[in-house]
């Protein structure tokens, strides 16, 4: 009865420490969301070359907007001093909500742009159908103009520079949403990041402290040495998942992209938060920086408020 009992207690602990062992094994199998989520984005056409395609309209004539779904991202206030006829007034955090209810293509307006392109891009990621109003209320009006006040010269010596800077390689960051498909994982990722708000930087914060940021210029490279640029910022392009020079941002800092506008920007910071960066997009642009450059007009350079680019004088309803 003795031997029974050992050996009783002696299959006991090797069963339980092999269905232990085994158990630990499975565990420590870890799915890389990051992986699942990049190969189905570049499967499903949402690599950035993709999701910039076609991103915003600047409409030739007002009523080339009739045969879109308005979403009108700016305060109930604002919205109700001047919009568009038939926009929906929504607030940020419900856009994924009210994109459903959309029965045509899907025009998300803000006051500059660069809100909407942010949410714009969101909302592609997320299955819809959406563009953004390039300028924004700004550009359909005059009336709503918050563009011309904003385009300011406020580089200096001390933090500008022509230099060129090499490309560094990155690991990728990492992605928990305990999702196990890249579907599943793409759709809570633009779930979090519509639920955080659009997330950008004034021109000010990155030319004081450069250093604080992982900033990326994204521009051609005869623009990126003929306007000059901000110290300690990369030109990373294409920045796409197919050749991998997604792989030149630091997942370790905070993104900041410029463009010209503050609307390819917005786009792309979009698309950096969906993947896992911390990304922000500088307000403005260039325009915020040195809208007085003069490679503007030497490199022949559009986007530039005020000169090829300017508002409208729309109709708007109330």
């Amino acid at each position: 009865m003795k031997k029974f009992f050992i050996y009783t207690i002696l299959f006991a602990f090797i069963a339980t420490f092999s269905f232990t062992s085994c158990k630990d094994e499975t565990d420590d199998v870890k799915v890389d969301e990051y992986a699942l989520l990049t190969e189905y984005m570049k499967t499903n056409n949402m690599d950035l070359d993709k999701l910039l395609s076609g991103f915003v309209t600047f409409p030739a004539a007002e009523t080339d907007v009739d045969s879109r779904y308005i979403i009108d991202l700016r305060t109930a206030a604002d919205f109700a001093n001047g919009r568009i006829k038939n926009a929906i007034n929504v607030e940020f955090k419900n856009i994924l909500t009210e994109a459903a209810k959309a029965t045509k293509p899907i025009l998300v307006v803000c006051y500059t742009g660069q809100t909407a392109t942010y949410a714009a891009a969101l909302l592609r990621m997320y299955g819809f159908d959406a563009i953004s109003l390039k300028w924004g209320m700004s550009g359909w009006n005059a009336t709503y103009d918050k563009w011309t006040a904003n385009c300011k010269d406020i580089k200096t010596d001390a933090n500008w520079t022509t230099d060129v800077l090499a490309s560094v390689t990155f690991a990728a960051p990492k992605i928990t949403t305990g999702a196990t498909t890249g579907a599943e994982i793409l759709k809570k990722r633009v779930e979090a990041v519509v639920a955080a708000g659009f997330k950008s930087v004034v021109p000010a914060d990155v030319l004081a402290s450069p250093s604080n940021y992982f900033i990326n210029n994204y521009f051609p490279a005869a623009h990126y040495t003929g306007f000059g640029h901000v110290k300690g910022a990369y030109r990373v392009q294409p920045l796409l998942l197919t050749d991998g020079s997604i792989s030149n941002i630091d997942p370790a800092k905070k993104v900041v992209t410029y463009c010209y506008t503050g609307q390819t920007s917005g786009c792309i910071s979009a698309w950096l938060n969906v993947l896992g960066y911390d990304a922000v997009s500088m307000l403005w642009g260039i325009n915020g920086i040195t809208h007085s450059n003069p490679f503007w007009t030497t490199g022949n350079v559009l986007n530039r408020w005020g000169f090829d680019s300017k508002s409208k004088a729309y109709s708007t309803v109330k």
